[in-house]
């Protein structure tokens, strides 16, 4: 892979001035001496994928941590040579000349020349060169500071200490199969952060789901106890402002809990669990359901009653299906709760159907939109319906008295993998799968999973 290295050599906060945490020092010093870095040799940290939350966390990493050049290197790859179209370079000229920080950074850079040509049509501007200035082309109105972008993944990677994965789910796999054969010669494992949400179904030697941190460890050889994964109740946009939010990492005790307490700042709480799997697995539900919760809003003019009803089904179905994936469902109750929250009134994937319920965008234009990414939760409803609709799975109907797969349980999840995948409904379909007279109440649907043994540890790979 071809590929080019730019960089800067300051670490600015959006505001012009450098970030200095309370104790950022101390606890670099603390992961370096975990990670066995002797003095002279910094701690190599590399994003990888530079998407929304991709960015914006190497990004939190690099206010925090970048004053520190001679104990660490942060850098992000992304691919190169995605132009940036007109429209895109007309918004980011806007906002550039919106904000006066941005403005005398780029002027002071000697980077603003290239913008007014951008804006008037007379140069391209690429994704990874505006990176290198803090644009990430996602979410363009949200300058981030600059950060030192690699384009040839073989040189992001080969020497790195910890990776960031901040590719969509349905890119991991690939990108993390050529790493691999960048790692074979390394004599020791690097510690990956997977910020990954999705997952694929497999059904041999039974049905099972896959993860994007099985998918690495897979691909790479690294040992699933070097493998962490972080999500939460957040927006990558009002984070990098400085909204509170909180996330957890997730994955084995010796890692988890010195990266939390590394990666957490005043107004980004990390907490730490052992529970990888399954909230990785949550991380990619919600994204399914969100989609719908679009759809309602656009079809009912905002109506609160219809996403009142719309959401007491979908948490239903959500809150069965985590009795099929865990053991101990109602400990994930709170953050499944609040992450399903922030995705439906914020996410890219509710946005996403409310644009295709109001026609502005069609189904045939795929899963990965200009200006907003990938939107996983398309590939995230066609896993988990192939996975439920297993007849080996199968549940005992409470009124029927037969055995179903668990889908047959799931009408949203059902409608939404016919308007999604199949294509044979309109997306009016969701309304009317509210609105259907059989429907039970999802009280009904609660009370069933709660007092059926319903736990299918096969579904997470486990005996």
């Amino acid at each position: 892979m071809v590929g080019s290295v730019v960089g800067v050599h300051s670490s600015p906060h959006p505001n012009g001035s450098v970030h200095y945490s309370n104790g950022a020092e101390e606890k670099l010093d603390e992961l370096r001496r975990l990670l066995g870095k002797s003095e002279g040799d910094p701690l190599k940290i590399v994003g990888i994928g530079a998407g929304a939350w991709g960015s914006v966390f190497v990004s939190l990493l690099q206010d925090a941590y970048g004053h520190c050049r001679d104990k660490v290197h942060l850098r992000i790859w992304r691919r190169p040579g995605r132009p940036v179209d007109r429209f895109a370079a007309e918004h980011l000229f806007e906002v550039i000349n919106s904000r006066e920080d941005v403005l005398r950074r780029l002027i002071r850079r000697c980077a603003y020349l290239k913008y007014v040509e951008g804006r008037l049509g007379d140069r391209t501007l690429y994704a990874d060169e505006i990176l290198r200035d803090g644009f990430c082309l996602n979410m363009i109105d949200t300058p981030l500071c600059p950060l030192k972008v690699v384009t040839n993944l073989q040189e992001a990677v080969w020497d790195a200490d910890i990776v960031v994965n901040g590719l969509p789910s349905t890119e991991t796999r690939e990108v993390f199969e050529e790493i691999g054969r960048y790692w074979k010669e390394r004599t020791r494992d690097p510690i990956v952060i997977s910020l990954a949400k999705g997952i694929e179904a497999a059904l041999d030697p039974v049905p099972h789901i896959i993860t994007p941190t099985q998918m690495i460890s897979h691909t790479t050889g690294v040992p699933i106890e070097n493998i962490l994964y972080l999500g939460g109740p957040n927006i990558a946009s009002e984070i990098y402002n400085k909204e509170y939010a909180n996330a957890r990492i997730c994955g084995a005790d010796k890692w988890r809990k010195p990266l939390a307490k590394f990666l957490r700042q005043p107004h980004f709480i990390v907490w730490d669990n052992s529970d990888l799997i399954t909230h990785e697995v949550m991380g990619g539900l919600k994204n399914v359901y969100a989609i719908g919760a679009g759809m309602v809003a656009a079809l009912t003019n905002e109506s609160a009653t219809s996403k009142s009803v719309y959401f007491a089904h979908c948490t239903s179905e959500m809150i069965f299906i985590t009795h099929l994936l865990a053991e101990e469902p109602a400990k994930l109750a709170g953050p499944l709760l609040a992450d399903t929250y922030v995705t439906l009134l914020k996410g890219r994937n509710a946005w996403y159907g409310q644009m295709l319920a109001k026609g502005e965008l069609s189904l045939d234009m795929g899963d990965s939109i200009k200006g907003k990414g990938t939107i996983q939760g398309v590939s995230a409803v066609d896993a988990f319906y192939e996975l439920l609709s297993q007849s080996s799975l199968s549940v005992l109907h409470p009124e029927e008295n037969k055995s179903v797969a668990p889908v047959e349980l799931c009408p949203i999840l059902k409608t939404l993998y016919k308007i999604l995948i199949k294509r044979e409904l309109s997306t009016q379909a969701i309304l009317q799968a509210l609105r259907d007279e059989t429907m039970h109440d999802p009280r009904d649907r609660i009370e069933m999973a709660q007092s059926h043994a319903l736990y299918r540890p096969s579904l997470l790979g486990q005996p």
